[in-house]
């Protein structure tokens, strides 16, 4: 599940228009997800130099032609952009709508105008809630809400916190991936903090966290130091599991030596230290563009797990693997 934009195509995108009238201003660097890179791929010109289109896959990229520029502009330390994915096109993200950071273009949040599932690891975070006892959901990296919408659509009764760290990246939700409405809609349900993750708490702790917290392109340090895990498992309550996309080598960083396999295995030792044992990993994409998601906690019963939840995430719940390392 990854998509490569290329440095030329991103610096080729003309400034818009649009961005003069919208109110986002300057602010923090922004811990945000990322597991997948951005989607588009150049055209491609047969021998008398017209110009061609070929059929995509997940792997490919999507043609330009077939995309649309909403937004772009720079927050302090963020390069965002939003993209329009045309339902014409030939790939899986035809009619979505893509939230773009840093300047490799690795994608943080998607959305499809008739469907909250997304066919990328935030439908692996949606398996989740049926593993917890009750109580709130944290969600560490808010980004523009692609998780907690299909979490708030598929679990009636769950409270979901989120944290974002960069004010512009929550704007842009509301802006362009409708999460005014969604907070309109689920307003005893859904509450967005603008704040640094690691210091989320509500009372009696979270019946489990959802962490995706990702800067310039590579998982945040702290997620490779044993003590941030310590310090989240303290904040679950009795029986509660986090949830982590670890990344992998789909990360493309923007700072040379945090390769994106390195960090995720720095990462998964780093909870192995905490969970011990009581940890697990599913992998996704290939062998050379892979990315992963952690689970902490024991291996549930995965008949009565399946029997929880929506067919469309069902696949997943046999992907799980213990972690060796």
């Amino acid at each position: 599940m990854t998509y490569l934009l290329t440095s030329d195509q991103i610096k080729a995108f003309p400034p818009n228009p649009l961005l003069h009238h919208l109110p986002f201003k300057a602010s923090p660097l922004s811990r945000r997800p990322t597991h997948f890179r951005s989607p588009l791929a150049k055209s491609k010109r047969t021998p008398d130099n017209k110009t061609t289109k070929t059929r995509t896959t997940q792997g490919d990229g999507i043609p330009s032609d077939d995309v649309k520029l909403l937004a772009k502009f720079r927050s302090r330390h963020n390069y965002i952009r939003v993209l329009e994915v045309s339902r014409r096109a030939d790939h899986p993200f035809a009619g979505s709508r893509l939230l773009l950071l840093d300047n490799p273009g690795n994608i943080h949040s998607i959305s499809f105008l008739f469907s909250s599932l997304t066919r990328t690891y935030l439908d692996v975070f949606a398996t989740l809630p049926p593993l917890l006892p009750p109580g709130p959901l944290g969600i560490l990296g808010f980004g523009a809400g692609s998780a907690a919408r299909l979490i708030l659509e598929l679990y009636a009764d769950l409270v979901v916190h989120g944290w974002e760290l960069d004010p512009s990246v929550v704007s842009v939700g509301r802006e362009f991936f409708g999460l005014s409405k969604l907070e309109k809609d689920h307003r005893n349900r859904l509450f967005v903090y603008v704040g640094d993750a690691f210091k989320a708490s509500v009372r009696d702790g979270f019946s489990g966290i959802l962490v995706d917290l990702f800067c310039r392109g590579s998982l945040v340090p702290e997620l490779q130091d044993p003590k941030t895990w310590e310090v989240l498992a303290r904040c679950l309550r009795k029986g509660g599991r986090v949830m982590v996309n670890v990344g992998g080598s789909c990360v493309e960083a923007e700072e040379t030596g945090r390769d994106g396999r390195v960090v995720m295995e720095e990462t998964l030792k780093a909870m192995q230290t905490v969970f011990g044992e009581r940890l697990f990993v599913l992998s996704l994409g290939n062998r050379t563009d892979d990315s992963s998601v952690a689970l902490t906690g024991d291996l549930p019963n995965l008949d009565a797990w399946k029997e929880k939840l929506p067919r469309d995430l069902v696949r997943y719940v046999d992907m799980w693997l213990p972690f060796s390392d």
